[in-house]
């Protein structure tokens, strides 16, 4: 099991607690734990990675044992913490203005 916490937002438009658990099959990266994730919770698709390039929106960030994660590549394995359930996928809105 994936643990999976997600930011307000979309904690909200997933109805969902602070931290969520996914089964992903094979190998263990961002784009099978998002996909995963969407999958699981539909109202989610669009809102993490744009419809049609399957890119992260800008104002989300993705961190794994304390390591920003946002460019890595999507087919780049995941640390093994976060594959084992030790350590949780964190997806971050992060905050832009002034």
């Amino acid at each position: 099991m994936i643990r999976v916490v997600l930011p307000y937002h979309l904690r909200n438009l997933a109805h969902v607690d602070n931290e969520v658990t996914i089964d992903v099959e094979g190998a263990v990266t961002q784009r099978s734990v998002l996909d995963a994730l969407e999958a699981r919770y539909p109202m989610l698709r669009g809102a993490i990675r744009d419809h049609v390039t399957q890119q992260r929106r800008p104002f989300l960030r993705f961190f794994a044992c304390e390591e920003d994660l946002s460019h890595e590549l999507p087919d780049a394995p995941l640390p093994d913490a976060v594959a084992s359930g030790k350590e949780p996928f964190i997806v971050i809105g992060a905050i832009a203005g002034g």
